[in-house]
């Protein structure tokens, strides 16, 4: 099965892909879609998730072959910009490590990453964990809590319950293994391709140790803090997202309150 996908002006020349976050779908873009009339965008559901549901089953590795195929078959002159947050942005790393010359540029934000393989005793822990959490996953009070956490407006709230309903529990737990283990790819070092790499301000305090180790890693990126913003802030502060992507892509100066690390 392919992907289930949005696609914006497709005459435009210059093509953009967004990459969703886990329990969400594409519908995480739409103010994106919105603020970009002016490229070809592409906003896929990722496998097991949303109207992609019923793909074969998600790894980080399988997502990053399918989205370059899509870049092979819809992209104008086979490259696109690469749009992810947290698993998007995971999923983007995988391309980078594999297709460098299939991205004009990259923006990732909110990625998690791992240097080294975990502990037993962290494995352990990881799984007792999942144990308790995939039995509640989609009770109101764990849905109310997400929702709270990452800031997801209103107008967005029945897309996320419904998101995350349709994962069911075993496809669940190996997502989210999947999103927790993932370790840094081998071939980064070697990438060229310019990389914004941002963490929120208000994020996980791991999220933003992730952002300096990638840009310790990636020769040609640049890493920020994201003033006064979450994880998924291209909802939580569409307009500040869209004004930075916006500058990224285009070689333009970004807004002066973000702080460079690194």
């Amino acid at each position: 099965m392919t992907l289930y996908l949005k696609e914006t002006g497709k005459d435009n020349p210059v093509t953009i892909i967004f990459l969703h976050e886990l329990n969400m779908a594409g519908w995480m873009w739409d103010k994106q879609l919105e603020a970009f009339p002016d490229y070809h965008c592409i906003v896929p559901d990722l496998p097991e998730h949303g109207k992609s549901i019923d793909s074969p089953p998600f790894t980080i590795r399988s997502a990053a072959d399918q989205v370059l195929e899509l870049i092979k078959e819809k992209a104008h002159k086979g490259k696109a910009h690469l749009v992810g947050i947290s698993m998007g942005a995971q999923v983007i790393l995988m391309i980078l490590n594999n297709a460098p010359k299939r991205v004009n540029h990259a923006f990732i934000s909110g990625v998690l990453v791992n240097s080294s393989q975990p502990t037993d005793t962290f494995l352990e822990l990881f799984n007792y964990l999942l144990d308790a959490y995939i039995p509640i996953k989609n009770h109101p009070l764990s849905i109310g809590s997400y929702i709270r956490c990452y800031g997801i407006p209103k107008s967005q709230r029945n897309n996320f319950i419904k998101s995350t309903n349709v994962i069911k529990p075993n496809p669940a737990r190996e997502i989210l293994k999947e999103n927790i283990l993932f370790k840094i790819p081998d071939k980064l070092d070697n990438v060229d391709t310019p990389i914004l790499i941002i963490a929120g301000e208000k994020d996980y305090t791991i999220i933003k140790k992730s952002a300096q180790e990638l840009a310790s890693v990636l020769s040609n990126s640049r890493a920020f803090l994201a003033p006064g913003v979450g994880h998924v802030w291209n909802m939580e502060k569409p307009e500040l997202f869209n004004e930075v992507l916006r500058s990224w892509i285009t070689g333009s100066t970004l807004p002066p309150n973000f702080m460079e690390i690194g």
